[in-house]
């Protein structure tokens, strides 16, 4: 896709500023876009000044000041509540672009709310990482009428490497869980390929580097590899978070009929890595899990 041409626009507004909100931020900094943010943390608003951006001391006053706001909150039931608390104060003919990653029904939801105000309401859930994203290489799952796309498409462009847009709002954030499925279970097999060939003798550095040489090289592997080597669980994309996301996949497998026994496995794991005080770190941590079991069968 053409790098964006963004001509000078208002303040975009932004709720929420935590890891993928102020990926958010930078991004429009970066294209000279001003953004007014809220966050119920002080010390994430104070982040946000601290680094080039105008923080609000609540989520009313985006709403009211800017008629284009980006949510980006940890659930669609954050998202449902901040809109219900504040949509009386929206501007008319607004644009709210919903980046969180969450119950489709909910974001169905909030799209007939916000219709009722007048207001536009565009999923865009993003995939990729916090750091993917304020590096430029993520990819944004659009959801929305083809009519609202047109006046904002500038704005995906600065956000997003690429953009689908994959029908109305709620088939953005089926399509998410879909793609976090499939994400998580490469994080998982590729965090058990690596103990399995350390108990084997080989070494994990090794093992990776031959890996990714060979057909079962995944995009994971540089995503996470060295991460997983390493034991570096700086903070990317929280655990705790991508377990969220996997009960949404079972809740919605189990919803219209299909089979996820993987996913169901793989539950498991992020509860065995959050009992083990992990949830708050990288996802990448859920290798642990196997080290442990590989350190406990061994002694």
């Amino acid at each position: 896709m053409n790098e964006p041409q963004v001509t000078p626009r208002a303040t975009v507004g932004l709720i929420g500023v935590g890891l993928l909100g102020s990926a958010l931020a930078e991004r429009l900094w970066e294209h000279h876009v001003p953004v007014l943010g809220f966050d119920v943390e002080s010390a994430r608003r104070q982040a946000l000044e601290a680094s080039g951006g105008q923080a609000s001391t609540s989520a009313a006053d985006v709403f009211a000041t800017c008629d284009l706001v980006l949510l980006s909150l940890p659930t669609s039931e954050i998202a449902q509540e901040v809109v219900t608390q504040n949509v009386a104060g929206m501007i008319p003919g607004a644009t709210v672009i919903d980046t969180t990653t969450g119950n489709p029904e909910e974001m169905l939801a909030i799209g007939e709310r916000l219709e009722q105000r007048g207001v536009n309401y565009i999923e865009a859930t993003v995939a990729g990482s916090s750091e993917q994203l304020r590096r430029g290489h993520a990819t944004l799952l659009v959801g929305g009428a083809d009519a609202r796309l047109a006046s904002v498409q500038w704005l995906l462009r600065i956000l997003g490497e690429k953009y689908f847009h994959l029908g109305p709002v709620g088939s953005a954030s089926r399509f998410k869980l879909v793609h976090n499925l499939l994400l998580g279970l490469h994080r998982a097999v590729l965090a058990e390929g690596l103990t399995f060939a350390e108990s084997l003798g080989f070494d994990p550095d090794v093992t990776l580097e031959i890996l990714q040489q060979t057909p079962a090289v995944s995009g994971v592997m540089a995503t996470k590899g060295r991460k997983m080597v390493a034991a570096d669980y700086a903070l990317q994309a929280r655990l705790s978070q991508h377990l969220k996301d996997v009960r949404l996949i079972l809740s919605e497998a189990e919803r219209t009929g299909a089979s996820t026994p993987l996913s169901e496995v793989h539950q498991a794991l992020l509860q065995q890595a959050e009992q083990l005080g992990l949830g708050e770190v990288d996802n990448s941590a859920v290798i642990e899990v196997y080290r442990r079991q590989l350190t406990d069968g061994a002694t």
